[in-house]
């Protein structure tokens, strides 16, 4: 089932970033019995996101609401409740469900590092399955990074070992030397050698960098 679900995900440019088998505790709509988180696939995300009708007809919120019409449909189709890290209450935790996976970790600036994402771990939206699967963990690519320039990064120390200075960042932003990060995306993120194997096209990170600082 993991490679069916796999499958259709590929053809709206998403990919399962992983999952587990519920436990009690998860947090996880009644009747789960596992989860699958859907992210973007790269390469090739952003193009076909954009040429999609949410992003065409100028309304606001396009890529939630893009990510709401797939995934629902890909829910439906596989007798899933579909999860979403917007639109809340509720507010679901895809922080702990995400370290759940095995294949998302804690880094060491505390924003969630993916093995094959790196800090460009996104995460659009979640299948809540009646079947219980078991989808394979990873390992953290923190463990095979001995420099960790993420902690290094900030041009202005916002984000680091401490956590996230996010007014710091704001006023960063506002200064003409703030305009790399926004418009290539946050220079912690692009730092970690897992990222850069990423192939996250820079407009990506510029829509979000922007949709942040508005």
């Amino acid at each position: 089932m993991l490679e069916r679900i796999e499958a259709r995900a590929a053809a709206e440019a998403l990919t399962i970033l992983g999952g587990f088998a519920a436990e009690p505790g998860d947090g996880l709509p009644e009747g789960t019995r596992s989860l699958l988180l859907l992210g973007p696939r790269e390469p090739g995300f952003w193009p076909h996101l954009t040429a999609q009708p949410e992003w065409q007809d100028e309304r606001p919120d396009p890529v939630d609401r893009w990510s709401g019409r797939v995934i629902a449909a890909l829910a439906e189709e596989f007798d899933a409740v579909p999860v979403f890290p917007f639109g809340g209450p509720p507010w679901w935790p895809f922080y702990s469900w995400a370290l759940r996976t095995g294949r998302a970790f804690a880094s060491p600036v505390r924003l969630i590092v993916h093995d094959t994402a790196g800090l460009f771990f996104s995460c659009r939206g979640a299948l809540a399955l009646r079947e219980r699967l078991e989808p394979p963990a990873g390992v953290s690519p923190c463990a095979e990074c001995p420099s960790q320039p993420c902690l290094t990064a900030c041009p202005t120390s916002a984000l680091g070992a401490e956590g996230y200075d996010v007014p710091a960042c704001h006023a960063f932003l506002d200064r003409p030397e703030g305009t790399a990060c926004l418009d290539r995306g946050c220079a912690v993120r692009r730092a970690c050698p897992r990222s850069q194997g990423h192939a996250r096209m820079e407009a990506q990170s510029a829509y979000h960098m922007r949709q942040f600082h508005r």
